[in-house]
């Protein structure tokens, strides 16, 4: 866990110079990680979620792999800034999430008795007054097969920074898995994860809606996705809104989702609008939070699929706030989810906001 492994010259700087997408967010470069790069005898890929620790510069990035490349697990990074793009991406560490018994999540087997069903994890949330971590789960659902349904419930957990059990939110009975057609869809739940500035607030957002709120997005209509606010102090749920999803803009049988949202205070929200099928759609919005209102509202920052310059773009998950830049605008960092395909890659683009 402490060898470090730098990813520098082999990195590939896309684009110099910002290119305005709309006055208030512009692109400003990206680096991409080299496919296959490991690091303590782990595939570095499945990046989903990203949250910085501003005193210690520090990364924090959660990988999806479900104990198959290694074990369920996060790593720590420094990204090196400028106005003009991203520098070095330096990967410190490696750490593999611990359940309540203290061990790494194992590989998915469904024929042991009872059925070992890894983690999902997704999203991940710094907290600096705590010093602890968040992250989520999407848990699984399988009900076809000759055996029983196989449900394991999506989660919000606490840890410390060296990954260790601390504890777990309790989520609303909306929030369960059932074999019926009932809460949360297969791979739609909990995408997304972040700590309100003043640490009060954590947001979790569903990547799409569960059954009783609808059908997914289509073509020719949007949905819309549960977010949750806790209490981050006593875990308790604090109140449940609507976010709007657009309509899919990603080719026939595509999806739309929100794959990751960041707090700019209390009730605003940096928000990743993903879709994937045919091509890649991502777009950036403003969200908002009216007060006497559970809908959120959205205003679009940034369409990254017309963006100039922004080539390639991939399966972006993740987004976080990073340090001022030399001329005083705030870094916004996301990074992509390359599924573990030689086909993708793992990018890191940098905004000035």
């Amino acid at each position: 866990m402490l060898r470090r492994i730098l990813l520098a010259g082999a990195l590939v700087l896309s684009a110099c110079g910002p290119a305005h997408a709309t006055p208030q967010l512009d692109y400003l470069g990206q680096r991409q990680v080299p496919s296959g790069a490991v690091l303590d005898g782990t595939v570095i890929g499945g990046l989903s979620g990203i949250s910085y620790d501003p005193a210690a510069d520090l990364y924090y990035i959660i990988s999806d792999d479900r104990s198959a490349k290694g074990p369920a697990r996060f790593y720590t990074a420094r990204i090196t800034l400028s106005d003009n793009g991203i520098g070095d991406v330096e990967f410190v560490a490696t750490h593999p999430w611990l359940d309540r018994d203290a061990q790494p999540f194992g590989p998915l087997n469904i024929d042991a008795r009872p059925p070992v069903v890894p983690p999902d994890p997704e999203a991940i949330a710094f907290d600096a007054r705590r010093q602890r971590l968040y992250w989520t789960s999407e848990g699984e659902r399988r009900i076809d097969g000759p055996g029983a349904p196989i449900l394991l419930d999506p989660w919000v957990r606490t840890a410390g920074l060296d990954g260790s059990f601390l504890g777990e939110f309790a989520l609303p009975d909306g929030f369960r898995m059932s074999a019926a057609e009932h809460g949360p869809r297969r791979n739609s739940t909990l995408e997304g994860l972040t700590l309100t500035p003043d640490g009060r607030y954590l947001w979790a957002a569903m990547e799409g809606p569960g059954y009783d709120d609808g059908p997914p997005p289509d073509e020719q209509h949007g949905a819309r996705t549960r977010v949750i606010r806790f209490d981050a102090e006593s875990g308790a749920v604090d109140g449940q809104y609507t976010y709007p999803l657009d309509p899919v803009s990603a080719g026939p049988r595509g999806d739309n989702g929100l794959s990751d949202l960041v707090a700019l205070d209390d009730g605003s929200f940096l928000v990743i609008e993903r879709g994937y099928g045919t091509h890649v759609a991502v777009r950036i919005y403003r969200a908002d939070v009216v007060e006497g209102s559970t809908e959120m509202t959205k205003t679009l920052l940034a369409d990254l699929t017309t963006t100039p310059g922004l080539t390639p773009l991939d399966n972006i998950e993740g987004i976080t706030l990073g340090p001022k830049l030399a001329d005083g605008r705030q870094s916004v960092i996301a990074v992509s989810d390359d599924n573990f395909s030689p086909t993708q890659v793992t990018q890191f683009l940098l905004f000035a906001l």
